[in-house]
């Protein structure tokens, strides 16, 4: 008989597992194998990085049999973790995913854009906000409570590094993620030409 699924730390062992979860939730929240053929691209980006650099800030929901459906992962400290994916991170990744030539012009090359530029993380208006995170659960897992775990797990943590507020951005069509993030306590953060992004912050205090 499986135990019940649970909420754990990130181990080495669940790397695969982050990577198959980010991939299949990069679309808009949807699957986004068809866009970029090597699966382990956007990953680079969003997911490996943080395991890597701030593995303590990493968690995971486990099913009961040791496998991964879900994750929260970020770091406490925004423009120090720049500078670490600048000096540790990408030279790790910049032979396999190179910066494209020129105006990109796939989805794959606009994600590799967005690899070789995480200054790109640091705006002005998020300073009061210093940490960041991603949270990404499986389609089957959703909606069930698993989120508001993650969220609640990662919040302590960062807590208990002394940080007070924390900042997320997310794609604006993405509507159920933005219920999601309104349910949790989430509030807009205004910051010229966003995009096709919306940021969103709030304090770590308990209970979201």
């Amino acid at each position: 008989m499986n135990e019940p699924a649970r909420s754990r730390a990130y181990h080495p062992d669940d790397r695969a597992a982050l990577a198959d979860i980010c991939v299949r939730t990069a679309d808009n929240g949807g699957d986004s194998r068809h866009l970029y053929p090597d699966p382990e691209l956007v990953p680079s980006i969003f997911a490996a990085p943080y395991a890597y650099l701030e593995p303590d800030l990493a968690f995971v929901i486990d099913d009961g049999t040791g496998r991964v459906v879900g994750y929260i992962l970020g770091t406490a400290d925004t423009p120090r973790f720049v500078r670490e994916f600048r000096k540790r991170w990408l030279p790790l990744v910049r032979d396999r995913f190179p910066a494209p030539d020129g105006t990109p012009r796939t989805p794959g090359e606009e994600m590799a854009t967005l690899l070789h530029a995480p200054e790109r993380m640091i705006l002005p208006e998020l300073a009061d906000h210093p940490a960041h995170l991603h949270i990404d659960l499986l389609p089957a897992w959703q909606r069930k409570g698993y989120g508001r775990t993650l969220m609640r797990t990662f919040l302590a943590a960062l807590r208990r590094k002394g940080v007070e507020a924390v900042h997320l951005s997310m794609l604006t069509a993405n509507t159920p993620a933005r219920a999601f993030y309104d349910r949790l306590g989430f509030g807009e953060i205004r910051v010229p030409d966003p995009g096709p992004l919306t940021y969103l912050g709030r304090g770590t205090e308990p209970d979201p």
